[in-house]
């Protein structure tokens, strides 16, 4: 497993990422232990949470199980040997209902992560979504941009002044964005550089290739910037993996608990996974092996997130990283992408 600097940072990481969102609603916490020591011991040193997590479904009653779990695993030791990402969350009815990220709710958030991880810093902390919303989680089909300005640059202003003491204090080593919009990130780094304030380490937002809307915009930014991807659900929440094919929902999995997927099932999804698991079996690939190799190979700086339920996923996702994809391969998608460019 390579390690690689993490943009600007000064934090290196393992080219993929350990992903924990199902830690404590579909996996206990004796299965997520046995995840992160597989890991660890072959290279992922490169955890993320969030106090929100797990989902599947996000409860209030469960808020900070993850992170939890994550702390007792600590407990043991080897907490030196890990970068660990969490997030601090955004407007919603779960957490602090309805309240925006301000200094204070930044601090609390953040202690209270520190409490549950057992830990006394956190190498990456990221803003979950923006104050003022983004098209992401498929609001992008009615995204209507916020005209408050003024309003959103003195939100970010105080969040990265409370980011810039967290920092002094130890308790943090870089910060970083997800969610979040060309337009937003360029204002963060802007703000940085006027007030010498903490600048924005990485962006973490969704990527796949069944979701490729980073491609433009935020490609060129990313690359530019420095500004790597944490790109989530690099499987598409599992359905490159072909585990839903011909519309199943197969008992256990993902989708029995969230039947739509967040939105990501819909006519044109399966006649494109059907594509790509075509084109990974007519060379002899796994598809979710294809699939990763495939975001690791992008023209920008990126790191996948791999999640995993089960072991036999988790090892075939980190053996991933042995793979890459020959030049024919990757034509072949780019020809599939044009065949189904936005299939949700």
């Amino acid at each position: 497993m390579k390690q690689l600097p993490l943009g600007r940072s000064g934090l290196t990481v393992s080219e993929y990422c350990l992903g924990t969102m199902t830690w404590g609603t579909q996996n206990t916490e004796a299965e997520a232990h046995e995840q992160m020591d597989y890991a660890l011991d072959h290279g992922v040193t490169f955890w993320d949470t969030a106090e929100m997590y797990p989902v599947n479904p996000v409860s209030a009653e469960t808020v900070g199980d993850t992170e939890a779990i994550i702390g007792s695993w600590f407990a043991k030791g080897g907490r030196d040997r890990v970068v660990l990402a969490s997030k601090v969350a955004g407007k919603g009815q779960i957490i602090r209902p309805g309240a925006p990220i301000t200094a204070e709710s930044f601090t609390v958030a953040l202690d209270a992560s520190l409490a549950r991880l057992k830990t006394d810093y956190i190498d990456l902390y990221q803003i979950h979504w923006p104050n003022r919303g983004s098209y992401h989680f498929r609001q992008n089909w009615g995204y209507k941009p916020s005209s408050g300005r003024a309003e959103a640059l003195a939100s970010m202003e105080e969040i990265l002044r409370a980011a810039e003491v967290a920092l002094q204090a130890g308790k943090i080593r870089a910060i970083g964005l997800s969610n979040e919009t060309v337009w937003g990130a360029a204002q963060w780094l802007q703000l940085a550089d006027e007030h010498l304030l903490p600048r924005m380490a990485t962006v973490q937002n969704e990527y796949s290739l069944l979701c490729r809307w980073f491609d433009t915009d935020w490609a060129e930014f990313s690359a530019m910037e420095d500004m790597p991807l944490l790109a989530y659900s690099p499987l598409a929440t599992g359905l490159i993996s072909g585990k839903y094919a011909g519309d199943v929902v197969p008992e256990g999995t993902r989708r029995a608990r969230n039947p739509e997927l967040g939105g990501r099932v819909t006519a044109g999804v399966f006649p494109a996974v059907s594509a790509y698991i075509g084109l990974a079996l007519e060379y002899g690939l796994d598809p979710c092996q294809m699939a990763l190799a495939f975001t690791r190979a992008r023209p920008f700086p990126v790191i996948p997130i791999i999640g995993a339920t089960t072991m036999a996923q988790l090892k075939t996702n980190i053996a991933a990283a042995e793979l890459a994809l020959p030049d024919e391969v990757l034509a072949r998608i780019d020809a599939l992408h044009r065949a189904h460019p936005a299939p949700f």
